[in-house]
């Protein structure tokens, strides 16, 4: 058997886009990394996926095979595996998916929408890096209603306490009652940004759902449900993020 594709079993998993090394190792010692139908112990063991069987909780680890998927996240749902509260988890909504993947990005607990995972770490990482200014669309409602004032320094930048947005694309859609919503494009990824814009313009967020992020929208994906991105789609994004990153 070639040895040339031998790795630790921890940097297998990690490399798989499975986790962290260190979370790989907690992995191993819990006894549920399986290789080749034993219990392995050693996060330090050799394994080569391509030939062995590297399972995590019974799954089958594919190193080889890329997946990209697309998730339309409900409200009340956290971007975890698992969560010590005993909440919802987005990966709930993934039961039915055969592979490992990580959430590229994350969206907060209150907010819906567009959220992607892959077990493509180079991917993700490319998509996540700031310097790639990948677009985020936003539909925002808002209470009180916001005026022209206050959305025109949403869209110009506003400071915050990690310093000063980049501008923003900004469209009115429209007041009801006391509340105003529209839609808002950035190029940046802080934490819970959209909620801290508006509340730095006197609002705070009633509903915030991302419908696209760059070339990808969610369209009639039904809420709750996944599907896979296609070739396309994944080419297309990864040349919006390397274009913006150039």
């Amino acid at each position: 058997m070639s040895t040339g594709r031998r790795h630790a079993l921890e940097r297998a998993l990690s490399k798989a886009g499975l986790c962290s090394r260190t979370q790989a190792r907690d992995l191993v010692r819990e006894g549920r990394v399986h290789l080749n139908g034993r219990v392995a112990r050693d996060p330090e063991e050799p394994c080569d996926p391509e030939r062995d069987e590297v399972r995590v909780d019974g799954r089958r680890l594919r190193e080889n095979e890329r997946v990209y998927v697309m998730l339309h996240k409900p409200r009340a749902y956290l971007t975890t595996r698992e969560d010590p509260e005993g909440r919802h988890t987005v990966y709930e909504l993934l039961a039915n998916l055969d592979a490992w993947v990580v959430p590229v990005g994350r969206l907060d607990g209150d907010t819906s929408g567009l959220l992607l995972f892959t077990n493509d770490t180079g991917f993700a990482d490319l998509v996540t890096n700031p310097a790639s200014h990948v677009e985020k669309t936003y539909v925002v409602t808002t209470r009180p209603r916001l005026d022209a004032e206050a959305l025109a320094r949403l869209a110009a930048g506003v400071e915050l306490e990690d310093g000063l947005t980049r501008p923003a694309r900004v469209e009115k859609l429209g007041d009801r009652g006391r509340s105003t919503r529209f839609s808002i494009t950035i190029t940046e990824g802080r934490n819970r940004q959209v909620r801290r814009m508006v509340r730095a313009v006197g609002a705070k967020v009633d509903k915030l759902h991302r419908h696209r992020i760059g070339p990808l929208e969610i369209g009639d994906l039904p809420l709750g449900a996944w599907r896979a991105l296609t070739t396309a789609e994944v080419t297309a994004l990864r040349a919006a993020a390397r274009s913006a990153k150039a």
